[in-house]
Formats: structure tokens, sequence, C-alpha cells
């Protein structure tokens, strides 16, 4: 079967190029206003067609943006009939035979075929996020080490949720997590110390005059870094 116009089968009905059906009809009308005029006809946005931008060269080089319509077999059926060309009833019968090997067992069968192995790569994807996840979870679970805020935002970042350090200090202290002023100030509170998400490291300085004083830092554990990070990724926590 010889090739009129191009078409698409990339979704579910074939579609095709409003302006490239144009140009094949002939129609001497200005493409928008012919457009513009077919709809009337009872054609629906996002349902016979969808407006598309197009960009191309114009002789002088330049490039320009221009407006496209991806529309239905349907809609190209009926366009081409209210042409009473010989060109328009000449296109119609070769969309009525693109449908009609469209809806043949084996197409129907082949795009059975196809969809099944998108759903199989799509779940084999799916399957490989979980296992990294898991193998994550796992590492962290069962690591003795204890990181700083800041360490933890940078991990919450590399998974996909860009945070910064300050952002997260901020958000642990709104939602209960980090003392929110006081003496101390950014201190895991009762909650965080009773889940086994955090840990307070002391450390011992001595002064230049001779006194000791002791430090307080915040510290995550790998309890603790399991439960932000898929708080974070899982249910879209931080929103700013």
């Amino acid at each position: 079967m010889q090739e009129l116009l191009k078409v698409n089968y990339d979704n579910d009905r074939i579609t095709l190029s409003a302006r490239e059906l144009h140009e094949f009809l002939e129609i001497g009308t200005q493409y928008t206003k012919w457009f513009d005029r077919m709809c009337e006809y009872g054609f629906n946005e996002n349902i016979d067609y969808q407006a598309i931008s197009q960009k191309r060269l114009t002789a002088q080089g330049n490039e320009t943006t221009y407006t496209d319509h991806e529309i239905t077999i349907e809609m190209a059926k009926e366009i081409s009939m209210l042409q009473r060309s010989e060109k328009g009833k000449r296109v119609r019968q070769y969309f009525i035979s693109l449908e009609k090997k469209w809806n043949s067992p084996e197409f129907v069968m082949k795009r059975a075929l196809e969809y099944s192995h998108k759903q199989v790569e799509r779940l084999m994807l799916e399957n490989e996020e979980l296992k990294s996840k898991a193998f994550f979870a796992d590492t962290v679970s069962a690591s003795e080490d204890s990181i700083l805020i800041g360490q933890l935002a940078k991990i919450i970042s590399q998974n996909g949720h860009k945070i910064g350090q300050n952002r997260l200090f901020r958000w642990m202290r709104e939602n209960g997590y980090l003392m929110n002023k006081g003496e101390n100030f950014n201190l895991p509170t009762q909650k965080s110390m009773e889940l086994g998400l955090m840990e307070i490291k002391e450390r011992t300085v001595n002064n230049p005059d001779g006194s000791i004083r002791i430090t307080k830092t915040t510290k995550i554990t790998g309890k603790g870094q399991v439960y932000f990070v898929n708080k974070f990724l899982s249910n879209n926590e931080f929103c700013y």
C-alpha cells in the first residue's frame, strides 16, 4: 500500500499532522484559518486533536516556531470527506485501509505483545530500584557510624530530593526532631532520642586558660538515616 501521508502509531490511536494533511489536500486557505474552520464541525481539543509547537528554519536561516496539530485518524477522515475533492476521497480511502490493518487480529496481537514487553521492562526497572533502596537501608541500618545532619542532607539530595543543610536543620526543628530554642538549640528532642533516630556526641575541649568545656553535636544514627531518607523520598515530606 502506497504511503500517502506519514502517520504515528505511538499512541493507542493512529494520529497524523494536520498541516501535512492540509498540504496534501492542496487547500488554498491559510492553515490556521482552515483548521479553525474545520474545528467548527464539532472536533474537540485533547480528544480529537492536540496542538503542538514545531520549529523550522526560514529562507534567511532564522529559526521560527509555528503551531501544528496532531489529529486522530477519525478526524482526518471527516476532514477529507468535507473537502469534496478527488484528493480528499483518495486520502480518506487510504485512512480507512490503515484502520482496517490497525484493527486486524495480527496488529491487535502485536500491540498487546508490545504493551506486555513494556510492562515487563517497567516492572524490572522498579524492582532494581527497590533492590537498590533495600541495599541502602540494610547497609545503613547495620552501620554503627552516625553522621552529621549536613551529611544526611547530601544523602537525601543524592537520592533525588535536593535539600541543603540549613533547610534540613530548619525542617527538623519545625517538625519536632530538634530543639528550637535555648541552650539545647539544634540538639535532639526526646522524641528523636526515644525513636533511636539521633544521638548526642560529646567532646571535651581544653581551653587556652586551662579550663575545660564540653561540646555537644547532634548526629543521625543508621536507623535515623533510613528513616529520614524514606520520609523525604517516599512521602514528599519536604516542600518549600
